[in-house]
């Protein structure tokens, strides 16, 4: 039966999940997000400064400063988080395109900036002589994925026929490129801008919430229990057939992650109970403690091991492990078509899925209100992304330990073998 699911994988999963890796519009995407990410990190945390941790009721001291400091300085301080967080949609529009215009050797500075003008045009209507920013945020990451994707290949698709303004060689290059954008504006502002004018007085609501609600029912569905376990099948499973599944199914998530954070920062704002638990903070400091396959618990069995092998991995992996980052271990077992470590390296994660969605849903950890980089040591981004709420640190630890329990009969089986083959290695050596 191994043999077969070995055959599977390497004949049509791998081939498949190779070319989604390498797909263009999936690594714009994906390299969009990630260029992105700077400006919402810190946009993030400056929102866990405008709401502190701490009850209006609290008699400790430095809470009720911190408090009284942030009602009489709220606008200060959530204003560099609006210009961050609360308008990520044309930070993402803008380097999805950028990284889709290079792939074809396009001016990606040019391409970006008409993306983005693209983006606002539909997306923030003005009135009044103010622009309204109800789609700049997490409820426009689908838009601006669409429009970014759509004017660069716009562009593309004309530069490809040679349609535009035939300049002479004389003429400067970045005059040239300048010009060349002039017949797609041309077209968008012909056909986008009236489609949207029409969709806003047919339906009362401008194309951002018509695709918002489009997408409405995925959004939902990604913050179910089932659709987290698939996720994380799918990406381990991809790890185990030698592929960087976190990348792929990141890359498609992302979204998602932003989506459900984006509301849950409206909802905080309202002084509303928080709806979304699936944010990448969930993922990456709950599910995947220590990097895929939750390995940090396994790294820990093999500083004690009795394979000179795994007790080297397990040094050497500490520290990356403490940071989400595995590669270390996860090469160095292997667990890449290792039989022996299938089993807990797919379903460890599914059970810390399961066990801190409910502790969610049942209010016993606080949900994500905040982006925090990956690699922050798990205890401290759990607590950090929920607003400094302790007992998400707490159910980091308690994870930890269930992960070294579920590991440990997978280790000793896998550790027994390797002393075999290192006291067969030394015998043959003496």
């Amino acid at each position: 039966m191994f043999n077969k699911f070995f055959e599977f994988l390497e004949s049509t999963l791998t081939p498949i999940a190779g070319k989604v890796a390498s797909q263009r519009h999936i690594c714009a995407i994906r390299d969009g997000f990630i260029g992105a990410m700077p400006f919402m990190i810190v946009g993030s945390f400056l929102l866990v400064f405008a709401f502190p941790p701490f009850s209006p009721e609290t008699t400790f001291g430095f809470g009720q400063w911190w408090l009284g400091l942030s009602k009489q300085y709220f606008g200060e301080i959530m204003t560099p988080f609006n210009m961050s967080m609360g308008i990520m949609s044309c930070y993402i529009c803008t380097c999805i395109a950028y990284n889709l215009a290079k792939h074809y050797k396009l001016d990606g500075l040019s391409v970006a900036m008409l993306s983005l003008m693209t983006f606002l045009l539909i997306s923030a209507p003005m009135e009044d002589g103010k622009l309204s920013a109800a789609f700049l945020g997490g409820t426009g990451i689908f838009t601006a994925i669409i429009i970014s994707i759509a004017v660069t290949e716009l562009v593309y698709f004309l530069n490809r026929k040679n349609i535009g303004f035939k300049m002479p060689e004389q003429v400067p290059d970045k005059i040239r490129e300048s010009f060349n954008l002039l017949i797609p504006a041309l077209i968008i502002i012909l056909t986008i801008y009236p489609l949207n004018l029409l969709v806003q007085n047919e339906f009362n609501m401008i194309i951002p919430g018509a695709i918002m609600a489009a997408f409405q029912p995925l959004i939902s569905a990604s913050d179910t229990l089932p659709a987290i376990l698939l996720a994380v099948l799918i990406t381990h499973v991809l790890w185990f057939a030698g592929i960087h599944g976190a990348a792929i199914v990141g890359g498609i998530m992302a979204p998602f992650y932003l989506s459900n954070l984006g509301v849950n920062q409206e909802a905080l704002a309202a002084g509303l109970e928080l709806p979304h638990i699936f944010i990448e903070s969930f993922w990456s400091f709950f599910i995947i403690i220590g990097g895929s396959g939750a390995t940090f618990g396994l790294v820990l069995l093999y500083l004690k091991s009795r394979s000179a092998h795994l007790k080297a991995i397990g040094k050497m992996s500490l520290v990356p492990s403490m940071f989400n980052i595995n590669e270390p271990v996860i090469f160095g077992t292997p667990f890449v078509m290792n039989p022996i470590m299938f089993i807990p390296f797919v379903f460890v994660p599914m059970v810390n899925a399961v066990i801190a969605y409910y502790a969610s849903s049942w209010n016993i950890v606080g949900k994500t209100i905040s982006l925090v980089p990956w690699t922050a040591p798990a205890p401290i981004g759990a607590a950090w992304g929920a607003g400094w709420q302790i007992n998400n640190a707490i159910l980091v630890f308690v994870l930890i330990a269930i992960n070294m329990v579920l590991y440990y009969p997978f280790f000793k089986i896998y550790e027994k073998q390797l002393v075999s083959e290192e006291v067969a290695e030394n015998t043959t050596a003496e």
